[in-house]
């Protein structure tokens, strides 16, 4: 369905709100101008709460999990609370409770979508294009248990309250929130997405075999934070690479998601000095030499940043962001220090 017609629906839905939830969230009650229930799935409860009247803070229909950080709409309070998959499942229940007609053909086959194949750059460009922004959410509060607090240009960052999961292809498929990174080209087309799954109760990542995978085209590109310039840094995981953007906050950076991806990725026309940002194990090392070797190669200037345990986020969990930013200091050119590095507070 085009986001336009989705937008008119929740608004719709909006404005009967309290009959939206009566109907879908019938576990839960008003109090005041909320109506209190245990989760959009309709649990008994009082930790989600929707608004049933607009204010300053928001319109009508809007809610917020406070147990898990999820938020959304009454379109995702249909889907949830019904069991719904297919968002043209979610239109035509709203459609029917609204007493609303049909959409015309031309509509209808409009919003038809094939699937993308799984793993694919189409697939993941759905998944970046179904998630939301991470203000407020379960992403923020896991970033902010690893010391990440500063989020200035995290915009390829999303979240998803309810990302599937499948252990193997012969075990049942599991929802679990996630973190959800999209990975871009040197053109900033998404060819990929990085999951990490997330456990609300712990604020870290899920208990799961794998609680981190990537789908897509990965080799060469990167989740990056910032726009790019002269001057980067590149390292291998999203946390290494922001525990650094705490203390060199309009850095451009890039996160490759493994060593071997860091080893390999692109560099912009316009890069002269790159800043290595190397994990402290064999496997690092290994991608600071290839990347070095790339870099010199292309008339870059290839400087490596070292951690003083495994990565930087050990460092920044154990020693603070001063003493981060002190490691830092030292490590870099001083040109840079005075253009990236954020003052202590």
């Amino acid at each position: 369905m085009p986001r336009q017609d989705a937008s008119d629906l929740a608004h719709r839905l909006g404005r009967q709100a309290e009959a939206v939830c009566r109907h879908y969230l019938s576990s839960g009650r008003r109090e005041g101008r909320y109506w209190l229930v245990g989760d959009v799935r309709n649990t008994p409860g009082r930790s989600m709460y929707v608004r049933l009247k607009d204010s300053p803070k928001g319109p009508a229909g809007k809610w917020t999990d406070a147990a898990t950080g999820e938020h959304g709409d009454l379109l995702d309070v249909i889907r949830e609370s019904c069991g719904l998959v297919d968002f043209k499942d979610v239109a035509g229940e709203a459609r029917t409770f609204l007493s609303m007609p049909p959409p015309e053909p031309e509509a209808r086959e409009h919003q038809r979508q094939s699937p993308a194949p799984q793993g694919s750059p189409e697939a993941a460009r759905r998944l970046v294009a179904m998630s939301q922004m991470i203000t407020g959410t379960l992403v923020q509060s896991y970033l902010r248990e690893r010391g990440i607090t500063d989020l200035r240009g995290t915009g390829s960052l999303h979240f998803h309250p309810r990302c599937y999961y499948r252990p193997d292809e012969h075990s049942p498929t599991e929802t679990w929130p996630a973190m959800i990174a999209a990975v871009t080209d040197l053109r900033d087309r998404i060819t990929g997405a990085h999951r990490t799954w997330l456990d609300p109760r712990r604020k870290d990542k899920a208990p799961l075999d794998t609680p981190r995978r990537a789908m897509g085209d990965l080799l060469g590109n990167a989740v990056r934070f910032g726009h790019g310039s002269e001057v980067m840094a590149a390292g291998e995981g999203i946390e290494t690479v922001l525990s650094i953007r705490q203390v060199l906050p309009e850095m451009p950076m890039m996160a490759a998601l493994s060593a071997a991806h860091l080893a390999a990725i692109l560099f912009p026309d316009t890069l002269r000095r790159l800043y290595i940002l190397r994990d402290n194990d064999p496997a690092g090392d290994g991608a600071r030499d290839s990347l070095v070797a790339r870099a010199n190669a292309a008339g870059i200037e290839a400087i490596v940043i070292s951690p003083q345990l495994g990565d930087f986020n050990e460092d920044l969990r154990a020693f603070g962001r001063d003493t981060l930013r002190s490691q830092t200091r030292v490590q870099i050119g001083p040109q840079d220090v005075a253009r990236f590095m954020a003052l202590a507070a």
